[in-house]
């Protein structure tokens, strides 16, 4: 039985994918935003549904708020909204700052911090005390890139987590006496295919070595760090950020 409502965002794929398939195994209802790839969604529905949960999809670019406010309608017909997992981002080939473009530079914000604060807004709409919900949980996927700035990689990208970081900060403060909590986690050198997308799909195995456990790390430890702030164990946690990293 379905416990909650919880939409995760880029949920089709790599970390969104495995907490969509976490929260789904704890009895939670999950709507997954996709930005293109239907059938990638459509498996992950599947595939929860072959494990008796339930989830469906709707696909939305976050860089327009049309899409993001018909995601949360979708979700309000479900029931009532319990939380919101901010997973969706891009990353660009990699490049020095002189040689990124304007339109790269508002898309990836546009994308990953701008449609992660709408996302949230929507949220704390729905879930808020102040406006007659229960409460509820928003986790952001930030990055240890936020920390490390990634030079001659994605800066752009990392100046995107790092405002994430700020935001979920932010927030957590500002509707803690609400109801909500809003906590972030930043994976560190993870294996997905996030990187090829970036145009360098060995990256995460290459670099490894730099990590202190000497490799890289899963989606499903993402989504157990996911899961566990979402939980009532974590109940007394929030404008927390938790680096899910190998000690990167």
């Amino acid at each position: 039985m379905a416990n909650r409502v919880v939409i995760v965002t880029g949920g089709s794929r790599g970390i969104g994918r495995a907490v969509a398939l976490a929260c789904a195994a704890r009895g939670d209802q999950v709507l997954i935003g996709y930005a293109s790839n239907s059938a990638a969604a459509d498996d992950t529905c599947a595939a929860i549904a072959a494990a008796g949960g339930i989830a469906s999809a709707v696909r939305c670019d976050l860089a327009d708020e049309r899409d993001v406010l018909a995601l949360f309608k979708a979700a309000d017909q479900l029931g009532p909204l319990g939380a919101l997992v901010n997973n969706a981002g891009i990353v660009a080939p990699t490049s020095r700052l002189e040689q990124m473009s304007a339109q790269r530079l508002e898309r990836m914000f546009a994308v990953n911090v701008i449609g992660s604060m709408l996302c949230a807004r929507e949220a704390v709409r729905r879930m808020s005390t102040r406006h007659g919900g229960a409460g509820g949980v928003i986790v952001n996927i930030s990055s240890v890139a936020a920390k490390l700035g990634s030079p001659n990689t994605y800066i752009d990208y990392a100046a995107s987590k790092g405002a994430i970081d700020s935001f979920t900060i932010g927030l957590g403060h500002e509707v803690a006496a609400e109801g909500i909590r809003v906590v972030a986690v930043r994976p560190g050198l993870i294996d997905t295919d996030i990187h090829a997308s970036g145009g360098d799909p060995d990256r995460a195995r290459r670099l490894a070595t730099h990590v202190p456990m000497q490799r890289v790390g899963t989606v499903t430890e993402i989504a157990n760090a996911v899961v566990w702030l979402l939980s009532d164990q974590a109940s007394y946690i929030t404008s927390t950020i938790i680096d899910v990293s190998g000690g990167r």
